[in-house]
């Protein structure tokens, strides 16, 4: 069956599948314009906004981490593992990823944190697996090249798995009194050894109540596609602002799983979005003109240096165009490749021209899609995209912690009108995060 688009339907799998960045927003706000929900210390305010999320059925909250923070404007930031397990007490259904590095970090740790928050939720955990682009300072172990790095974190990803699968699923067993019991039998070293790693076993954490935690993988350079396609069950991806090249990843990703002897249907490709939304179209379009007012234009530059490979931005004219030619080749890119090829590409195209432009872009959705509109305006093109073969469902960014343009409009506003559509869910159907999420 199709749609008005000459696209696959409503039929199509499980419906949306939708995620949420939790946290701050893409904005750089200028001094004094800061609220109390920008406070990334807050407990209360990450608690309620991960009801919120719960109550509007999304499946699932994303922390992303930086390991380090801007000499120049630094920000204070809660650890992933911690946060979401002090959410896991205060939430019943959603579930919980959180960012660990894996060059930072050790399999065998990694894996026993990820697997008791997976314990502490009833099955509701997931890692995103990052390789960092900053931290040999703080960590005193060198950063190796981006290549090699995704290299290493195919063997750190296989070192946690097989730890994850040390136990049996039947190991742990209570007799008629609630006595545990364990039968050693069924408990097995893993004796891993491999060019990075080795590493005995086995973990000193029994079997996940969902077999084993969600996989998470975020990249788009060639290496992070091969990465995620082996082992990823999902895969955040950046959120373009064009249909075409999102079907394009889209059919990457699932031809490189099937490559793999995965099914297509085995990961969930979920881009970044952060959608502007308002009663009418025009009120939507005023609402990002007064957030985009707020912007820091120079706390701005200091943020793109990061995401350019460390080209400074400070004596360009905000008006002027940006040097194209004094760009780095996005394969020579050491820190997060795949996002600087998307900003790369809107310069070289024309969509972006001077730096006051490209400001504005990265402050409305971090650099992901952020499109702006009716709320029917926005579920038409969050339907479109999924319907035309672009996704299998979206990363929300809030545009903002305001009310009426941030998380309350996604799940008061857009996410009703979208289980209207019959494209997503009105309820869980299961316990587990990966039940719920149909892979």
């Amino acid at each position: 069956m199709t749609n008005k688009w000459g696209g696959r339907t409503s039929e199509r799998g499980q419906g949306l599948v939708l995620g949420l960045l939790l946290g701050g927003t893409g904005q750089t706000k200028k001094p004094g314009r800061d609220g109390p929900t920008d406070n990334l210390l807050d407990i209360d305010a990450y608690i309620e906004q991960a009801r919120q999320a719960e109550r509007g059925k999304i499946h699932t909250i994303f922390l992303a981490d930086a390991l380090v923070t801007s000499e120049t404007a630094p920000k204070p930031g809660l650890e992933p593992v911690t946060l979401l397990s002090a959410l896991a007490a205060r939430t019943s259904r959603i579930g919980l990823i959180g960012s660990i590095s894996t060059s930072f970090t050790e399999p065998y740790n990694l894996a026993r944190q990820v697997l008791s928050l997976d314990h502490i939720s009833g099955g509701r955990a997931g890692w995103n697996l990052v390789t960092s682009s900053a931290g040999e300072k703080n960590f005193g172990k060198p950063l190796p090249a981006h290549d090699d790095r995704y290299a290493i974190a195919e063997e750190f990803a296989g070192v946690v798995q097989a730890l994850w699968e040390s136990w049996e699923r039947d190991a742990v067993t209570y007799d008629d009194s609630g006595r545990q019991r364990v039968d050693a039998r069924k408990v097995h070293r893993i004796d891993w050894s491999s060019r990075h790693f080795s590493v005995q076993g086995p973990l000193n954490v029994s079997r996940s109540p969902q077999d084993k935690p969600i996989l998470a993988q975020a990249g788009s350079s060639a290496e992070g596609r091969q990465l995620g396609a082996r082992i990823a069950d999902v895969i955040f991806t950046t959120g373009l602002t064009e249909t075409e090249p999102s079907i394009e990843i889209y059919r990457d990703f699932k031809q490189r799983a099937s490559a793999f002897g995965r099914s297509p249907d085995a990961i969930k490709i979920l881009p970044g979005v952060a959608p502007v939304i308002g009663s009418t179209d025009e009120e939507a379009r005023r609402f990002w003109r007064n957030v985009i007012d707020d912007i820091d234009f120079e706390e701005g530059r200091k943020s793109l240096a990061s995401q350019f490979g460390g080209v400074d931005f400070e004596g360009i004219d905000l008006d002027a165009p940006i040097p194209v030619a004094e760009l780095p080749q996005t394969a020579k890119v050491e820190g997060r490749r795949s996002r600087f090829g998307v900003f790369r590409d809107l310069i070289e195209s024309g969509k972006v021209r001077t730096v006051r432009d490209l400001i504005i872009y990265h402050s409305s959705g971090a650099g992901h899609w952020f499109p702006i509109g009716s709320v029917e305006n926005i579920a038409d093109q969050l339907q479109d995209r999924y319907e035309r073969g672009a996704t299998d469902g979206f990363n929300f960014l809030a545009f903002t912690l305001k009310y009426e343009l941030g998380l309350s409009a996604l799940t008061e506003h857009l996410i009703p009108e979208l289980q209207r559509r019959g494209i997503f869910h009105h309820d869980y159907q299961h316990e587990t995060l990966r039940q719920n999420l149909g892979v």
